[in-house]
């Protein structure tokens, strides 16, 4: 007689999910943890709407799924259940990508090699660094645009524009080309400077942003990179926060159907009440701007951000939203709107950014245009989803004896 044991895990989760507000939402990102009694989860389902999708995250690189991802629509007021099974013997069901992230390197062939991680020793040159990564940095896109977080002690984030919504920097590469630009694809538009550009993260003393110089470790990471999310890191070890070794990692999340960008700074070891600073640049020319005591700060004008091209410029539009308890206070200099932040009880802070840009079909066409659509923003932002989740329970099948 021979004992044959099949088992075939199904774990069932209640995911109710509530709209605060009395207005449409689209492509709202629903984030829950994937219990540990589900085992090592390789498909997901939402039973009761199956054109909900679903997207499987590994976020502490153990190999198992720990976060499962779904993009939802929600009318005004609404409250929704999704029923959701977790199957640790299916495959994914395809989803058209709609996010994208890496890391490659520079090397001498020009093949670009992809990368999920790196780091490099504190006393390593920042040009070396910057210059060893193709791109300067990880990379993160979405349909409408993408952000590159360059390697170096500036750790800026630079800007990308599409001109209609789709993936394309596995062709362009943050570097577009003249012919490719007659062919309708998107480039870098930002020219960053010495400012915050879009939303980089800085370390505040002297009443000025100040760069993230001395550290024993740098580097950056693609934590997931997915059809509805794609997440990367930079995590700097013992940074020398005005004489406090900090342990820092910058984390960057952009979900499918989105413009903006999600921010999460964990801090560890920084001091309580210690103040940081954030915010958007003022755009090089012709800018128009305003900064509010509430977090939400934006900005249009046009700059000429390769001078390669002198012929070819961008006219667009920055936005960035600072909520409590994260928000310290906001002020601007020369070239910022700047919005000082300081860490929860955990040591976190968090807060969004986007863009918008005139080469863009989809974006606004006007400086008033792009900031009444940051106060729509903001509101969303200020007012998220509530999500709470229930085991539904669990069963298993078992065959034996033949």
């Amino acid at each position: 007689m021979t004992l044959t044991l099949i088992t075939a895990l199904l774990s069932s989760l209640a995911v109710t999910v509530s709209n605060p507000l009395q207005e449409s939402r689209s492509d709202v990102p629903v984030v829950v943890s994937i219990p540990a009694s589900a085992g090592s989860v390789t498909s997901a389902r939402v039973t009761n709407a199956p054109s909900v999708p679903c997207q499987l995250d590994d976020m502490n690189a153990d190999g198992i799924a720990d976060e499962l991802v779904m993009l939802i629509d929600m009318k005004p007021g609404e409250t929704r259940t999704l029923n959701v099974s977790l199957s640790t013997d299916g495959t994914p069901s395809p989803v058209e990508a709609g996010t994208n992230a890496y890391i490659k390197l520079n090397d001498k062939n020009k093949k670009y090699p992809q990368i999920t991680a790196i780091t490099y020793p504190g006393d390593v040159d920042n040009r070396q660094m910057y210059n060893s990564i193709y791109g300067h940095g990880a990379v993160l896109e979405g349909l409408y645009n993408a952000i590159r977080v360059y390697m170096d002690n500036r750790q800026s984030v630079d800007l990308y524009a599409k001109n209609r919504p789709q993936l394309e920097l596995e062709t362009t590469g943050f570097y577009t080309t003249s012919e490719q630009l007659g062919q309708g694809y998107g480039r870098d538009i930002l020219w960053a400077g010495t400012s915050v550009a879009m939303g980089s993260f800085r370390g505040w003393k002297d009443n000025a942003p100040v760069t993230i110089d001395s550290v024993r470790t740098r580097g950056q990471r693609v934590v997931t990179t997915g059809p509805l999310r794609s997440v990367i890191e930079v995590i700097d070890r013992e940074w020398d926060c005005d004489g406090t070794p900090v342990d820092m990692t910058q984390r960057y999340t952009m979900y499918k159907g989105h413009r903006d960008y999600e921010v999460e700074v964990t801090l560890k070891g920084a001091p309580k009440g210690s103040v940081f600073a954030t915010g958007i640049q003022k755009i090089m020319n012709d800018n128009e701007g305003f900064i509010n005591p509430d977090g939400l700060a934006g900005s249009w004008g046009w700059n000429l951000p390769d001078k390669s091209m002198p012929a070819v410029t961008d006219t667009l539009g920055l936005g960035i939203c600072v909520t409590a308890p994260y928000l310290h206070k906001t002020l601007e200099d020369d070239v910022n709107y700047l919005t000082l932040v300081t860490p929860d009880a955990n040591g976190r802070i968090k807060y969004h950014i986007t863009a918008a840009a005139l080469r863009d079909e989809t974006s606004p066409r006007s400086a008033k245009e792009w900031f009444d659509q940051l106060k729509a923003w903001r509101r969303q932002v200020a007012n998220p989803v509530k999500v709470s989740t229930n085991k539904a329970g669990k069963s298993g099948s078992k065959k034996s004896r033949k």
